[in-house]
């Protein structure tokens, strides 16, 4: 506030809404894995309002929510790396005896609580099916 930065108030302003939302909803006080879920879902609206955005030829807008993903991504742990994403796969691969794509339910769910807030998960989800499928 003091440094007037009203983009940036107005993006914390909306995530404390979001999770204040969400406790109530839920009667239940989050915990950072849940705030973490709760940021990730914010990310993921505003990537898909700047693709119809940039569809409508709305720069204006679009930048808007970019702004808004910058300053909600600060609050995200460092996002892995392609290489460590790959091994994270392979190790869960091994560890749950998958040898199909039929076996990628159990895969995901197995990487969901070891990558959640450090990877893109529908990122993941591609290279998991591209591994499985080979």
């Amino acid at each position: 506030m003091r440094a007037k930065d009203s983009a940036r108030l107005s993006t914390v302003r909306l995530l404390l809404a979001a999770i204040k939302q969400r406790e109530v909803d839920e009667r239940i006080e989050l915990d950072d894995t849940q705030i973490l879920s709760v940021i990730e879902k914010m990310i993921k609206q505003r990537r898909e309002s700047i693709a119809q955005y940039e569809k409508a030829a709305r720069k204006d807008l679009a930048d808007v929510e970019k702004a808004e993903i910058e300053v909600l991504s600060g609050y995200m742990p460092a996002q892995m790396s392609e290489a460590d994403i790959q091994r994270e796969i392979q190790s869960t691969i091994s560890e749950t005896g998958a040898s199909g794509v039929k076996d990628m339910g159990k895969v995901m769910a197995a990487l969901k609580g070891k990558l959640a807030g450090k990877a893109d998960m529908g990122k993941v989800s591609a290279l998991v099916k591209a591994k499985l499928s080979s």
